[in-house]
């Protein structure tokens, strides 16, 4: 007899990466493809948003999609980006399974720089 089972979000812990690359721009999860309709955050009535992320670890990377509330801005394909809370959760749904990551923040590693020769600080000095 098989009981029912408890699905656990496993934190990942992504300073153990040694880079996290945008693959795929972020595009918004659809809930229901007959109608179109968006997939929307259940705590912070955010749509949901879907972004390609290559993860590396030494000699290895894999590519996947991560889900986050809210539309990450300033992110294209192979920028490095930084995630926060990224969690795996296992998922079985009528014998398909697959592992679901989620994370509440995608951005940018760093700042996009300010084009040169804009407003002083310090241009040709």
């Amino acid at each position: 007899m098989r009981g029912v089972s408890t699905v656990v979000a496993l934190p990942i812990d992504t300073a153990k990466f040694t880079g996290i690359i945008c693959a795929v721009a972020p595009t918004p999860r659809v809930a229901n493809r007959e109608t179109g309709q968006l997939r929307v955050d259940r705590e912070t009535g955010k749509t949901v948003y879907q972004v390609g992320l290559c993860l590396m670890a030494g000699t290895s990377a894999d590519v996947v999609t991560v889900s986050v509330p809210g539309e990450p801005t300033g992110l294209h394909n192979g920028m490095p980006v930084q995630v926060r809370d990224l969690v795996a959760t296992p998922w079985e749904n009528e014998g398909r399974h697959g592992v679901a990551f989620r994370a509440t923040e995608i951005k940018p590693l760093a700042e996009p720089s300010t084009p040169s020769g804009s407003a002083g600080k310090g241009a040709g000095r």
